[in-house]
């Protein structure tokens, strides 16, 4: 309960209440809430900037910037990662694919270069994290270049192994008769004996003594140039391109199965053994050319002959005897 004040009134000699004014509350009031507010203002500011005490908000933005610390680091250990998968697969790509494919291994400088020039991340920095940042920026379109050179080196790899592939179809890998059908391998390619002047000469082929009719097969794949016995001292003979500098020819046939123009594989029948042209005796002469120069055929018969049967046919076509043409 509130203290009742009261003052003397000399006119009529008694004490009277003093009686509040009310403008007087309403001021204790309004005083009242002011201080309110500025003690509280003066709380907050104190607060702010007091070391050690974090608002909510700027817990929430360190909580964000460990989170975004932590993903980066995860970012910089899968390329790390990824590096070493490409360290690796470089190495395999410089010492062995592009070796057997005889393809010149891409420089390290060429494969680990960096980007010259401009600041590229002049936009990265001021921040307090800028040397994290662009260091990951640097590996990561370091790492994306690294890749961009590997995936052109394995295009280029495979479009060295179809033209292997290619190649490996097309040289003239087989016997162009049967082992079966041969009577024998009559001469070899090397100075022989003329059979008609007797004189030692150099015979550019091999021939395979067989029966008149016996198949003749193309020894690799390509296309036929010549089916016509147009060719001095041939008579009826075939000649297959098979691409790459090589060149196929059969001699003395009795007949063609094939003719000018056409695609031929490996192993198809492409005419029959005769004794035409200058010929002692049925008879197929086979000679390889590699870019227009005639070479000895027996180093192109690892596709058909076994190691056994290849010994025996060096054998023979070393011997100088007399050759059928």
């Amino acid at each position: 309960m509130s203290k009742v004040k009261y003052y003397y009134d000399s006119d009529t000699l008694s004490y009277r209440k003093i009686e509040p004014k009310k403008g007087r509350k309403f001021g204790f009031v309004a005083l009242f809430f002011v201080a309110a507010i500025l003690f509280g203002l003066l709380g907050v500011l104190i607060l702010y900037n007091i070391p050690g005490i974090e608002t909510p908000k700027e817990k929430s933005m360190k909580r964000e910037l460990a989170n975004l610390e932590f993903q980066y680091e995860i970012l910089n250990r899968k390329m790390s990662q990824a590096e070493e998968v490409l360290e690796d697969l470089a190495n395999r790509d410089n010492n062995l694919y592009r070796v057997y494919f005889e393809a010149n291994p891409i420089p390290e400088e060429q494969r680990k270069a960096g980007f010259g020039g401009i600041n590229r991340y002049k936009e990265l920095e001021g921040y307090d994290n800028s040397n994290l940042i662009i260091n990951s920026s640097q590996r990561l379109d370091i790492l994306t270049k690294q890749i961009v050179v590997q995936s052109r080196s394995l295009d280029e790899i495979t479009q060295l192994a179809e033209e292997k592939e290619q190649l490996l179809e097309a040289i003239p890998a087989i016997q162009p008769v049967n082992n079966e059908d041969l009577t024998r391998m009559a001469s070899g390619y090397g100075y022989r004996t003329d059979p008609f002047t007797k004189a030692r000469k150099f015979h550019w082929g091999m021939d395979f003594t067989a029966p008149r009719g016996t198949p003749v097969y193309a020894s690799g794949n390509g296309v036929v140039t010549r089916a016509d016995n147009a060719a001095s001292g041939y008579g009826k003979h075939i000649r297959i391109d098979h691409g790459f500098g090589y060149q196929s020819l059969y001699a003395h046939l009795y007949k063609y199965n094939v003719k000018k123009g056409q695609k031929v594989k490996r192993g198809d029948l492409i005419g029959f053994v005769g004794s035409t042209g200058r010929s002692e005796a049925p008879h197929l002469h086979y000679e390889i050319f590699k870019d227009n120069e005639r070479i000895n055929p027996i180093n192109f018969y690892y596709g058909n002959l076994s190691a056994e049967e290849f010994a025996e046919l060096l054998k023979k076509s070393q011997q100088e005897n007399q050759s059928l043409d």
